[in-house]
């Protein structure tokens, strides 16, 4: 899996370690931990893109498709105040519906 910008910020280990106690098989597994991390990049970007203007999301989409992680972050320091803050709260958020969601998956059987 390649590494994105953001990783630093947000983990999901938890969120995988929830889903092995599900009875599911190795590739009904992976097929949900790669819906988790497709779910909070766009999650994430999602909430950056809002606040930046058209010509800045023009900036970060170039920086994010060559992979430019010092690019972005120039970026997204100098533009969106507490940047960091608000993917860690954006991914947070997401991480508990998640949460809910394998709870009641967990309910059903």
């Amino acid at each position: 899996m390649r590494k994105l910008f953001y990783s630093h910020l947000v983990e999901i280990d938890s969120l995988i370690v929830e889903l092995n106690s599900l009875d599911l098989s190795e590739e009904e597994k992976n097929h949900l931990v790669s819906l988790a991390h497709s779910s909070l990049e766009h999650t994430i970007l999602d909430a950056i893109l809002s606040e930046l203007s058209e010509e800045d999301k023009k900036l970060f989409l170039t920086h994010l498709a060559q992979e430019k992680h010092d690019k972005i972050w120039e970026v997204l320091n100098s533009k969106i105040e507490n940047i960091e803050e608000k993917i860690k709260k954006t991914a947070e958020a997401l991480k508990i519906e998640l949460r809910k969601d394998i709870d009641e998956a967990k309910s059903k059987h």
